[in-house]
């Protein structure tokens, strides 16, 4: 039986894109930063971690093996352990951007070889034709925020204004967004998704990747947070990708988290929703039962980004990986001989860098099977190369990007 768990640690990049200036990034790392900034003693605010980052089963996998030869970063070459017990590398990007479609299609095949639209950094960001054909079809007087902005601080800037006066909260971000957040019970959680469908046909013509539903609770600016009830609405990818392949071939892809919507639901067999890495990390041990031969999990553990990333948290990003570390012998228990299992990331988002959008970052490539060799596959041109590496453990044809590292894996490291 062969199966294959993909599984994307949201932004966990490790530094030295090649391309890096290009994308204001030069010098982002954000693995090697939270090191940096845990050696030096960072703490969370309620001070439930501190010191050195402990990660030793993501280490045992070639975690800091990787960090050190994507970006030459010191302290991850003094962390590294004698042995590592599966195989480590590193990717570059070449999709013109470094927003999660981009890494994700690229992953499973598709590198995104054109430009994405987006939105200028001035108040307003939303172009006034664009604003009014939204209104008219969706009958709202009008909108707030319509600039760059966090979510959750746009939420506690303007959730009270919204509650007073009906209007959705409009925003982007560094990524081909439009993100709208509205209170899930007052302004409606159906009618915030209609909204999102009436804005994606408008947003088309712009090429805009994302239109992000963003519901929230709560009755003022001290007690907002925002629901696990999120929904993307995306463009498809222009080609078929690893999972559209597979799919086809008959098996199976169960996705778990927002990979369906990063994909516009193309290429999904079964989707799991859960909110949390925790949880999202339970709901992938089940899919993991259920999965049978030629089959694919794949998952997106989307905190490490939206939690701590984006809110610029170091401490809190750190004790996330932590608790990844914890639970990933639960994962590596469920495999089986003939399975295969790679961690990586779809881009960086350092929680140490400046702003609040994603770094341009390479990613690690970890990986592990039962009675497959361990070692280094070195520096990969392209994230493609994990999609038909996973194609070819499948048994699926070639696709037309990419090269599958399964014969590098006996190189020693």
């Amino acid at each position: 039986m062969k199966r294959a768990f993909l599984f994307v640690l949201d932004s966990v990049g490790i530094g030295g894109a090649n391309d890096a200036e290009r994308f204001g990034d030069a010098g982002s790392n954000t693995v090697g930063h939270i090191l940096e900034a845990a050696s030096r003693g960072a703490a969370d605010k309620e001070g439930l971690r501190h010191g050195p980052l402990s990660v030793p089963n993501l280490a045992s996998l070639g975690l800091f093996h990787a960090v050190e030869a994507a970006s030459g970063n010191a302290l991850a070459a003094s962390m590294k352990p004698e042995t590592v017990t599966g195989f480590w590398g590193a990717c570059d990007e070449v999709s013109n951007g470094k927003d999660t479609p981009s890494g994700h299609w690229e992953m499973t095949g598709v590198p995104v070889r054109f430009d994405w639209g987006y939105f200028p950094d001035e108040i307003p960001c939303f172009p006034a034709d664009l604003l009014e054909k939204i209104y008219k079809d969706a009958g709202l007087e009008g909108s707030l925020g319509n600039k760059h902005a966090s979510g959750t601080e746009i939420i506690a800037e303007l959730g009270e204004e919204h509650l007073k006066t009906g209007m959705p909260i409009f925003y982007t971000s560094g990524d081909s967004v439009f993100q709208i957040a509205a209170h899930e019970e007052a302004f409606g959680l159906q009618r915030l998704y209609d909204l999102c469908e009436i804005v994606r046909g408008h947003v088309d013509a712009l090429n805009i990747g994302r239109v992000i539903a963003r519901p929230f609770l709560g009755t003022n600016a001290e007690n907002f947070e925002r629901t696990g009830n999120r929904h993307d609405y995306s463009v498809p990818p222009p080609e078929p990708t690893l999972l559209d392949r597979l799919t086809k071939a008959d098996g199976r892809v169960l996705a778990v988290g927002k990979i369906g919507d990063i994909f516009a639901h193309q290429g999904i067999t079964k989707l799991r929703k859960a909110t949390g890495n925790m949880a999202l990390l339970d709901a992938t041990l089940e899919a993991m039962d259920e999965a049978g031969d030629h089959d694919m999990v794949f998952t997106n553990f989307v905190d490490f980004d939206m939690l701590y990333g984006h809110r610029r948290n170091v401490a809190g990003y750190a004790a996330a990986l932590e608790a990844f570390d914890r639970r990933l012998p639960e994962l590596m228990a469920k495999l089986q001989p003939g399975d295969l299992m790679i961690i990586t990331a779809d881009h960086g988002c350092d929680p140490t860098w400046r702003g609040t959008d994603h770094t341009r970052e390479r990613v690690p490539v970890l990986g592990f099977g039962p009675g497959m060799a361990t070692g280094g596959i070195g520096l990969r041109p392209t994230y493609a190369d994990m999609g038909e590496t996973i194609a070819a453990h499948l048994g699926l044809k070639s696709g037309p990007h990419g090269t599958s590292f399964l014969t590098d894996l006996a190189v020693d490291a």
